[in-house]
Protein backbone atom coordinates (compact mmCIF):
# COMPACT_ATOMS: atom_id res chain seq x y z
CA UNK A 1 0.00 0.00 0.00
CA UNK A 2 1.48 3.04 -0.75
CA UNK A 3 1.29 5.60 2.01
CA UNK A 4 3.56 8.07 1.00
CA UNK A 5 1.25 10.70 0.49
CA UNK A 6 0.74 10.86 4.32
CA UNK A 7 3.34 10.72 6.97
CA UNK A 8 3.45 7.76 9.24
CA UNK A 9 1.70 9.32 12.15
CA UNK A 10 -1.45 10.58 9.35
CA UNK A 11 -1.00 6.75 8.37
CA UNK A 12 -1.71 5.57 11.60
CA UNK A 13 -4.64 7.63 12.05
CA UNK A 14 -5.94 6.18 9.43
CA UNK A 15 -5.87 3.08 9.60
CA UNK A 16 -7.20 3.69 13.25
CA UNK A 17 -9.92 5.83 12.17
CA UNK A 18 -10.51 2.99 9.50
CA UNK A 19 -10.82 0.03 12.06
CA UNK A 20 -13.28 2.12 14.15
CA UNK A 21 -15.29 2.43 11.02
CA UNK A 22 -15.59 -0.78 9.97
CA UNK A 23 -15.97 -1.79 14.02
CA UNK A 24 -18.62 0.64 14.58
CA UNK A 25 -20.75 -0.64 11.36
CA UNK A 26 -20.46 -4.81 12.12
CA UNK A 27 -17.86 -5.39 9.48
CA UNK A 28 -15.84 -7.28 12.49
CA UNK A 29 -14.57 -9.92 9.97
CA UNK A 30 -12.86 -7.33 7.84
CA UNK A 31 -12.10 -5.23 10.90
CA UNK A 32 -9.83 -7.90 12.38
CA UNK A 33 -8.32 -8.67 8.77
CA UNK A 34 -6.93 -5.46 8.87
CA UNK A 35 -6.02 -5.14 12.40
CA UNK A 36 -3.49 -8.68 12.02
CA UNK A 37 -2.05 -7.07 8.23
CA UNK A 38 -1.02 -3.86 10.04
CA UNK A 39 -0.09 -5.77 13.46
CA UNK A 40 -2.89 -3.71 15.78
CA UNK A 41 -4.25 -6.53 17.73
CA UNK A 42 -5.97 -5.56 21.12
CA UNK A 43 -3.29 -5.18 23.09
CA UNK A 44 -2.01 -2.09 20.91
CA UNK A 45 -5.41 -0.36 19.89
CA UNK A 46 -7.86 -1.30 22.29
CA UNK A 47 -11.60 -1.54 21.96
CA UNK A 48 -12.16 1.41 24.38
CA UNK A 49 -9.34 3.63 22.11
CA UNK A 50 -11.40 2.39 19.39
CA UNK A 51 -14.37 4.11 20.39
CA UNK A 52 -12.41 7.54 20.38
CA UNK A 53 -11.95 7.06 16.78
CA UNK A 54 -15.55 6.48 15.92
CA UNK A 55 -16.80 8.68 13.66
CA UNK A 56 -13.87 10.40 12.77
CA UNK A 57 -13.96 9.03 9.22
CA UNK A 58 -17.30 10.47 8.19
CA UNK A 59 -16.71 13.63 10.10
CA UNK A 60 -13.55 13.95 7.53
CA UNK A 61 -15.54 12.81 4.65
CA UNK A 62 -18.11 14.92 4.87
CA UNK A 63 -16.17 18.15 6.08
CA UNK A 64 -14.03 17.69 2.97
CA UNK A 65 -17.24 17.78 0.58
CA UNK A 66 -18.38 20.98 2.61
CA UNK A 67 -14.85 22.57 2.61
CA UNK A 68 -14.63 21.93 -1.25
CA UNK A 69 -17.78 23.78 -1.82
CA UNK A 70 -17.09 26.38 0.19
CA UNK A 71 -13.37 26.86 -1.49
CA UNK A 72 -15.55 27.07 -4.53
CA UNK A 73 -18.39 29.66 -3.31
CA UNK A 74 -14.67 31.78 -2.22
CA UNK A 75 -13.16 31.44 -5.47
CA UNK A 76 -16.16 32.22 -7.00
CA UNK A 77 -16.41 35.53 -4.68
CA UNK A 78 -13.25 35.91 -5.06
CA UNK A 79 -13.04 36.39 -8.99
CA UNK A 80 -16.30 38.37 -8.92
CA UNK A 81 -14.39 40.58 -6.75
CA UNK A 82 -11.21 40.82 -8.93
CA UNK A 83 -13.10 41.84 -11.62
CA UNK A 84 -14.87 44.43 -9.74
CA UNK A 85 -11.48 46.06 -8.69
CA UNK A 86 -10.22 46.03 -12.02
CA UNK A 87 -13.06 47.93 -13.53
CA UNK A 88 -12.77 50.35 -10.94
CA UNK A 89 -8.90 50.72 -10.84
CA UNK A 90 -9.77 54.29 -12.41
CA UNK A 91 -12.75 55.07 -10.06
CA UNK A 92 -10.06 54.00 -7.22
CA UNK A 93 -7.36 56.98 -8.40
CA UNK A 94 -10.18 59.03 -9.49
CA UNK A 95 -10.96 58.67 -6.04
CA UNK A 96 -7.69 60.86 -5.20
CA UNK A 97 -7.96 62.81 -9.00
CA UNK A 98 -11.34 64.21 -9.28
CA UNK A 99 -10.06 65.58 -12.63
CA UNK A 100 -10.60 62.47 -13.96
CA UNK A 101 -13.59 60.96 -12.35
CA UNK A 102 -16.51 60.14 -15.04
CA UNK A 103 -20.46 58.85 -13.99
CA UNK A 104 -20.26 55.05 -14.43
CA UNK A 105 -23.57 53.04 -14.11
CA UNK A 106 -25.59 52.52 -12.41
CA UNK A 107 -26.96 55.58 -11.36
CA UNK A 108 -26.38 56.12 -7.18
CA UNK A 109 -29.65 56.58 -6.35
CA UNK A 110 -32.82 56.85 -8.62
CA UNK A 111 -35.59 59.44 -7.58
CA UNK A 112 -39.18 58.38 -8.53
CA UNK A 113 -42.25 60.93 -7.51
CA UNK A 114 -43.04 63.41 -10.13
CA UNK A 115 -45.74 62.55 -11.90
CA UNK A 116 -45.04 63.57 -15.37
CA UNK A 117 -41.95 64.36 -17.25
CA UNK A 118 -38.79 65.91 -15.35
CA UNK A 119 -37.38 69.21 -17.33
CA UNK A 120 -35.15 70.62 -14.92
CA UNK A 121 -32.72 69.91 -11.88
CA UNK A 122 -30.75 71.92 -9.75
CA UNK A 123 -28.32 71.74 -6.71
CA UNK A 124 -27.77 73.41 -3.43
CA UNK A 125 -24.28 75.25 -3.35
CA UNK A 126 -23.76 74.24 0.39
CA UNK A 127 -26.26 71.64 1.46
CA UNK A 128 -26.86 67.99 -0.17
CA UNK A 129 -29.83 69.53 -1.49
CA UNK A 130 -31.21 68.99 -5.31
CA UNK A 131 -34.63 70.50 -6.84
CA UNK A 132 -36.15 68.78 -9.96
CA UNK A 133 -39.05 70.70 -11.79
CA UNK A 134 -41.43 68.89 -14.03
CA UNK A 135 -44.60 68.70 -16.33
CA UNK A 136 -46.41 68.05 -13.41
CA UNK A 137 -46.38 71.58 -12.11
CA UNK A 138 -44.11 70.95 -8.80
CA UNK A 139 -40.59 71.30 -7.49
CA UNK A 140 -39.38 68.27 -5.82
CA UNK A 141 -36.44 69.07 -3.46
CA UNK A 142 -34.23 65.70 -2.68
CA UNK A 143 -31.02 64.67 -0.51
CA UNK A 144 -28.78 63.29 -3.12
CA UNK A 145 -26.79 61.61 -0.93
CA UNK A 146 -29.43 59.43 0.81
CA UNK A 147 -31.94 59.61 -2.00
CA UNK A 148 -34.60 60.58 -0.10
CA UNK A 149 -37.45 63.44 -1.11
CA UNK A 150 -37.56 65.79 1.71
CA UNK A 151 -40.52 67.94 0.59
CA UNK A 152 -43.34 68.72 -2.57
CA UNK A 153 -43.28 72.60 -3.94
CA UNK A 154 -46.67 73.95 -5.44
CA UNK A 155 -47.20 77.11 -7.04
CA UNK A 156 -46.75 77.32 -10.44
CA UNK A 157 -49.97 76.60 -12.73
CA UNK A 158 -48.68 74.80 -15.56
CA UNK A 159 -45.14 72.92 -16.10
CA UNK A 160 -42.13 74.09 -14.30
CA UNK A 161 -39.58 74.25 -17.35
CA UNK A 162 -36.34 75.23 -15.06
CA UNK A 163 -34.96 76.06 -11.51
CA UNK A 164 -31.50 77.28 -10.15
CA UNK A 165 -30.04 77.91 -6.70
CA UNK A 166 -28.40 81.41 -6.04
CA UNK A 167 -28.34 84.79 -4.42
CA UNK A 168 -26.80 86.68 -2.07
CA UNK A 169 -24.18 84.42 -0.72
CA UNK A 170 -25.16 82.94 2.27
CA UNK A 171 -28.83 83.69 1.69
CA UNK A 172 -29.43 81.00 -0.93
CA UNK A 173 -32.80 81.50 -2.69
CA UNK A 174 -34.41 78.80 -5.57
CA UNK A 175 -35.73 80.51 -8.68
CA UNK A 176 -38.41 78.25 -11.11
CA UNK A 177 -39.72 79.54 -14.35
CA UNK A 178 -42.28 78.06 -15.98
CA UNK A 179 -45.19 77.62 -19.16
CA UNK A 180 -47.51 80.35 -16.52
CA UNK A 181 -45.34 82.76 -17.81
CA UNK A 182 -44.03 83.68 -14.21
CA UNK A 183 -40.68 83.11 -12.25
CA UNK A 184 -41.24 82.39 -8.75
CA UNK A 185 -38.61 82.52 -5.69
CA UNK A 186 -38.58 80.39 -2.53
CA UNK A 187 -36.62 80.70 0.30
CA UNK A 188 -34.68 77.37 1.91
CA UNK A 189 -34.54 78.76 5.35
CA UNK A 190 -38.08 79.46 5.77
CA UNK A 191 -39.40 76.08 4.43
CA UNK A 192 -39.07 77.40 0.76
CA UNK A 193 -41.85 79.37 0.90
CA UNK A 194 -42.98 81.76 -2.12
CA UNK A 195 -41.51 84.87 -1.00
CA UNK A 196 -41.82 86.54 -4.23
CA UNK A 197 -43.35 85.82 -8.23
CA UNK A 198 -41.71 87.94 -10.94
CA UNK A 199 -44.41 88.56 -13.97
CA UNK A 200 -43.06 90.34 -16.81
CA UNK A 201 -42.75 87.64 -19.62
CA UNK A 202 -45.44 87.54 -22.24
CA UNK A 203 -44.90 83.60 -23.02
CA UNK A 204 -43.39 80.68 -21.70
CA UNK A 205 -40.43 81.16 -18.91
CA UNK A 206 -37.98 78.40 -20.48
CA UNK A 207 -34.81 78.90 -17.97
CA UNK A 208 -33.76 81.03 -15.79
CA UNK A 209 -30.02 81.55 -13.56
CA UNK A 210 -28.38 83.28 -10.88
CA UNK A 211 -25.95 85.63 -12.18
CA UNK A 212 -22.83 85.79 -10.08
CA UNK A 213 -21.82 88.42 -7.70
CA UNK A 214 -18.34 88.86 -9.65
CA UNK A 215 -19.26 91.77 -11.72
CA UNK A 216 -18.16 95.54 -10.30
CA UNK A 217 -20.74 96.10 -6.99
CA UNK A 218 -22.88 93.03 -7.41
CA UNK A 219 -24.73 91.70 -4.58
CA UNK A 220 -25.54 88.38 -6.03
CA UNK A 221 -29.02 89.69 -6.64
CA UNK A 222 -29.16 89.37 -9.92
CA UNK A 223 -31.03 86.55 -11.89
CA UNK A 224 -31.49 86.44 -16.00
CA UNK A 225 -34.50 84.52 -17.20
CA UNK A 226 -34.89 83.66 -20.85
CA UNK A 227 -38.36 83.41 -22.64
CA UNK A 228 -40.70 82.12 -25.56
CA UNK A 229 -41.11 85.86 -26.17
CA UNK A 230 -38.19 85.95 -27.43
CA UNK A 231 -36.09 88.59 -25.05
CA UNK A 232 -34.18 87.43 -22.18
CA UNK A 233 -34.30 89.74 -18.46
CA UNK A 234 -32.63 90.93 -16.13
CA UNK A 235 -34.30 90.91 -12.61
CA UNK A 236 -33.17 92.10 -9.18
CA UNK A 237 -34.22 89.76 -7.08
CA UNK A 238 -34.55 92.02 -3.70
CA UNK A 239 -37.24 94.25 -5.41
CA UNK A 240 -38.75 92.37 -7.81
CA UNK A 241 -38.13 94.58 -10.43
CA UNK A 242 -36.48 93.82 -14.18
CA UNK A 243 -33.96 96.04 -14.61
CA UNK A 244 -33.15 94.92 -18.12
CA UNK A 245 -34.49 93.71 -21.17
CA UNK A 246 -31.82 92.02 -24.13
CA UNK A 247 -33.75 91.99 -27.48
CA UNK A 248 -32.12 90.38 -30.25
CA UNK A 249 -33.19 86.91 -30.72
CA UNK A 250 -35.80 85.77 -33.49
CA UNK A 251 -37.60 83.61 -31.85
CA UNK A 252 -38.02 81.42 -28.68
CA UNK A 253 -35.01 81.61 -26.49
CA UNK A 254 -34.71 78.46 -24.65
CA UNK A 255 -31.34 78.58 -22.41
CA UNK A 256 -29.06 80.83 -20.84
CA UNK A 257 -26.02 80.76 -18.89
CA UNK A 258 -23.76 83.29 -17.44
CA UNK A 259 -20.39 83.87 -16.69
CA UNK A 260 -18.48 82.99 -13.60
CA UNK A 261 -17.69 86.62 -13.06
CA UNK A 262 -21.11 87.88 -14.11
CA UNK A 263 -20.33 90.10 -17.29
CA UNK A 264 -21.47 87.56 -19.76
CA UNK A 265 -24.40 85.71 -20.54
CA UNK A 266 -24.38 83.11 -23.36
CA UNK A 267 -28.35 82.05 -24.33
CA UNK A 268 -29.46 79.88 -27.01
CA UNK A 269 -32.43 79.72 -29.41
CA UNK A 270 -35.14 78.49 -31.59
CA UNK A 271 -33.38 80.89 -34.24
CA UNK A 272 -30.50 78.48 -34.39
CA UNK A 273 -28.13 80.87 -32.69
CA UNK A 274 -25.97 81.37 -29.44
CA UNK A 275 -25.70 84.78 -28.17
CA UNK A 276 -23.36 86.29 -26.24
CA UNK A 277 -24.06 89.74 -24.05
CA UNK A 278 -21.83 92.03 -22.58
CA UNK A 279 -24.70 92.86 -19.72
CA UNK A 280 -22.59 94.69 -17.97
CA UNK A 281 -23.35 97.39 -20.07
CA UNK A 282 -26.51 99.80 -19.81
CA UNK A 283 -27.97 98.30 -23.05
CA UNK A 284 -26.33 95.08 -23.52
CA UNK A 285 -26.03 93.82 -27.42
CA UNK A 286 -25.17 90.33 -28.66
CA UNK A 287 -21.43 91.12 -28.38
CA UNK A 288 -20.61 87.52 -30.78
CA UNK A 289 -23.30 85.82 -32.69
CA UNK A 290 -23.05 81.79 -32.47
CA UNK A 291 -24.34 81.00 -36.05
CA UNK A 292 -23.78 77.40 -37.63
CA UNK A 293 -26.51 75.12 -35.94
CA UNK A 294 -29.04 73.21 -38.45
CA UNK A 295 -31.51 73.24 -36.38
CA UNK A 296 -33.17 74.89 -32.80
CA UNK A 297 -30.08 75.39 -30.70
CA UNK A 298 -31.76 73.92 -26.81
CA UNK A 299 -28.67 73.96 -24.14
CA UNK A 300 -25.23 75.74 -23.84
CA UNK A 301 -22.68 76.21 -21.66
CA UNK A 302 -19.49 78.52 -21.01
CA UNK A 303 -15.86 76.25 -20.45
CA UNK A 304 -14.38 76.87 -17.32
CA UNK A 305 -10.75 78.24 -17.08
CA UNK A 306 -9.48 74.83 -16.22
CA UNK A 307 -10.76 73.59 -19.72
CA UNK A 308 -8.74 76.74 -22.06
CA UNK A 309 -5.74 74.40 -22.69
CA UNK A 310 -7.67 71.65 -23.98
CA UNK A 311 -9.32 73.81 -26.14
CA UNK A 312 -7.07 76.34 -27.28
CA UNK A 313 -4.92 73.37 -28.51
CA UNK A 314 -8.17 72.25 -30.56
CA UNK A 315 -8.80 76.07 -31.91
CA UNK A 316 -4.84 75.67 -32.88
CA UNK A 317 -3.83 78.14 -30.51
CA UNK A 318 -0.31 77.73 -29.17
CA UNK A 319 -0.97 79.45 -25.81
CA UNK A 320 -3.97 79.37 -23.94
CA UNK A 321 -5.89 82.58 -23.72
CA UNK A 322 -5.59 84.77 -20.77
CA UNK A 323 -8.33 84.00 -18.72
CA UNK A 324 -11.13 86.32 -19.44
CA UNK A 325 -14.28 84.50 -18.03
CA UNK A 326 -15.70 83.74 -21.58
CA UNK A 327 -13.26 82.51 -23.89
CA UNK A 328 -14.52 78.79 -25.01
CA UNK A 329 -18.53 77.90 -25.41
CA UNK A 330 -20.48 74.92 -26.25
CA UNK A 331 -24.01 74.83 -27.74
CA UNK A 332 -26.06 71.49 -28.13
CA UNK A 333 -28.88 71.38 -30.88
CA UNK A 334 -31.78 69.71 -32.06
CA UNK A 335 -29.45 69.25 -34.88
CA UNK A 336 -28.12 66.61 -33.36
CA UNK A 337 -24.69 68.04 -32.79
CA UNK A 338 -22.52 69.78 -29.98
CA UNK A 339 -20.40 72.55 -31.28
CA UNK A 340 -17.53 74.17 -29.24
CA UNK A 341 -17.02 78.06 -29.91
CA UNK A 342 -13.70 80.58 -29.57
CA UNK A 343 -15.38 84.08 -28.04
CA UNK A 344 -15.36 85.57 -31.49
CA UNK A 345 -17.76 83.43 -31.95
CA UNK A 346 -15.85 81.21 -34.48
CA UNK A 347 -17.04 77.28 -34.49
CA UNK A 348 -14.04 75.57 -33.67
CA UNK A 349 -15.24 71.56 -33.70
CA UNK A 350 -18.54 69.82 -34.00
CA UNK A 351 -18.98 66.90 -32.04
CA UNK A 352 -20.91 64.54 -33.69
CA UNK A 353 -22.46 61.14 -31.51
CA UNK A 354 -25.85 61.49 -30.16
CA UNK A 355 -28.75 60.39 -32.68
CA UNK A 356 -31.07 62.72 -31.67
CA UNK A 357 -31.77 66.16 -30.10
CA UNK A 358 -28.89 67.58 -27.55
CA UNK A 359 -31.23 68.17 -24.51
CA UNK A 360 -28.13 69.41 -21.75
CA UNK A 361 -24.28 70.44 -21.50
CA UNK A 362 -22.15 70.99 -18.34
CA UNK A 363 -18.42 70.75 -18.56
CA UNK A 364 -16.51 68.95 -16.21
CA UNK A 365 -14.97 71.29 -13.27
CA UNK A 366 -11.30 69.67 -14.12
CA UNK A 367 -11.78 70.82 -17.69
CA UNK A 368 -10.82 67.79 -19.41
CA UNK A 369 -14.37 66.56 -20.36
CA UNK A 370 -17.66 68.01 -22.11
CA UNK A 371 -20.73 65.88 -20.60
CA UNK A 372 -24.28 65.79 -22.89
CA UNK A 373 -27.43 64.49 -22.46
CA UNK A 374 -29.83 63.64 -25.30
CA UNK A 375 -33.15 62.50 -26.07
CA UNK A 376 -31.52 59.06 -27.27
CA UNK A 377 -31.30 58.21 -23.72
CA UNK A 378 -27.79 58.82 -23.61
CA UNK A 379 -25.36 60.59 -21.36
CA UNK A 380 -21.90 61.08 -22.93
CA UNK A 381 -18.46 62.11 -22.36
CA UNK A 382 -16.02 63.91 -24.47
CA UNK A 383 -12.54 64.16 -24.03
CA UNK A 384 -11.15 67.90 -24.66
CA UNK A 385 -7.60 66.40 -24.38
CA UNK A 386 -8.52 64.10 -27.29
CA UNK A 387 -10.18 66.58 -30.24
CA UNK A 388 -13.35 66.09 -28.44
CA UNK A 389 -13.70 62.32 -29.08
CA UNK A 390 -16.14 60.50 -27.24
CA UNK A 391 -14.56 58.47 -24.87
CA UNK A 392 -17.75 56.85 -23.10
CA UNK A 393 -21.38 56.43 -23.79
CA UNK A 394 -23.64 55.56 -20.31
CA UNK A 395 -26.16 53.98 -22.89
CA UNK A 396 -28.93 53.18 -20.29
CA UNK A 397 -28.68 56.27 -18.74
CA UNK A 398 -32.17 56.39 -18.51
CA UNK A 399 -35.50 54.47 -20.19
CA UNK A 400 -37.00 58.02 -22.33
CA UNK A 401 -35.52 61.68 -23.54
CA UNK A 402 -33.03 62.66 -21.18
CA UNK A 403 -33.66 66.31 -20.52
CA UNK A 404 -31.28 68.06 -18.37
CA UNK A 405 -27.94 67.01 -16.91
CA UNK A 406 -26.32 69.43 -13.74
CA UNK A 407 -22.80 68.95 -11.71
CA UNK A 408 -23.13 69.86 -8.22
CA UNK A 409 -21.39 72.80 -7.60
CA UNK A 410 -17.48 72.90 -6.32
CA UNK A 411 -17.11 73.45 -2.15
CA UNK A 412 -14.80 76.61 -2.04
CA UNK A 413 -13.36 76.67 1.41
CA UNK A 414 -13.46 79.58 2.48
CA UNK A 415 -10.39 81.61 3.71
CA UNK A 416 -10.83 82.85 7.40
CA UNK A 417 -11.60 86.56 7.44
CA UNK A 418 -8.98 88.46 8.64
CA UNK A 419 -8.74 91.59 11.51
CA UNK A 420 -12.56 91.71 11.03
CA UNK A 421 -13.65 91.58 7.33
CA UNK A 422 -17.05 91.32 6.32
CA UNK A 423 -18.32 88.00 5.28
CA UNK A 424 -17.25 88.99 1.96
CA UNK A 425 -13.83 89.27 1.98
CA UNK A 426 -14.58 93.25 2.24
CA UNK A 427 -12.04 95.49 5.23
CA UNK A 428 -12.82 98.90 5.27
CA UNK A 429 -15.43 98.35 2.11
CA UNK A 430 -13.09 98.16 -0.39
CA UNK A 431 -13.87 94.65 -1.53
CA UNK A 432 -10.59 92.40 -1.82
CA UNK A 433 -8.90 90.80 -4.90
CA UNK A 434 -10.37 87.19 -4.94
CA UNK A 435 -8.29 84.38 -6.03
CA UNK A 436 -9.46 83.32 -9.49
CA UNK A 437 -12.52 81.46 -10.54
CA UNK A 438 -12.81 79.69 -7.28
CA UNK A 439 -14.63 82.27 -5.72
CA UNK A 440 -14.00 84.22 -2.42
CA UNK A 441 -10.30 83.65 -2.41
CA UNK A 442 -10.96 80.08 -1.49
CA UNK A 443 -9.62 76.85 -2.84
CA UNK A 444 -12.25 75.22 -5.08
CA UNK A 445 -12.83 71.25 -4.19
CA UNK A 446 -14.60 69.40 -6.91
CA UNK A 447 -17.63 67.11 -5.89
CA UNK A 448 -18.23 63.95 -8.88
CA UNK A 449 -21.63 64.10 -8.47
CA UNK A 450 -24.16 64.67 -11.55
CA UNK A 451 -28.11 64.79 -11.57
CA UNK A 452 -30.30 64.02 -14.81
CA UNK A 453 -33.83 64.44 -15.33
CA UNK A 454 -36.05 62.76 -17.93
CA UNK A 455 -38.98 62.11 -19.75
CA UNK A 456 -39.03 58.27 -17.71
CA UNK A 457 -40.24 60.28 -14.55
CA UNK A 458 -36.50 59.77 -12.70
CA UNK A 459 -33.91 61.95 -11.69
CA UNK A 460 -30.76 60.01 -11.21
CA UNK A 461 -27.63 60.77 -9.41
CA UNK A 462 -24.35 59.64 -10.49
CA UNK A 463 -21.87 59.91 -7.95
CA UNK A 464 -18.37 58.72 -6.62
Amino acid sequence: MNTNILTTRQAEELHKAIIAYLTANNLSNTASALRSELNLGEDVFDPATAKKYEGLLEKKWTSVVRLQKKIMDLESRNSTLQSELENSTPTSRQNKDPVAWLPKSPARHTLQSHRNPITCVAFHPVFSSLASGSEDQTIKIWDWELGELERTIKGHTKAVLDVDFGGPRGNTLLASCSSDLTIKLWDPSDDYKNIRTLPGHDHSVSAVRFIPSGVAGGTGNLLVSASRDKTLRIWDVSTGYCVKTLRGHAEWVRDVCPSIDGRFILSTSDDYTGRLWDVSIPNPEPKTTLIGHEHVVLCCAIAPAAAYPHLAAMAGIKKPPATSAVEFMATGSRDKTIRLWDARGTCIKILVGHDNWVRGLVFHPGGKYLLSVADDYTLRCWDLTQEGRCVKTIGDAHGHFVQCIRWAPSIVKDVPAVNGEGANGESNGTPRKTAGAAGAGGEAQIRCVIATGSVDLNVRIFAN
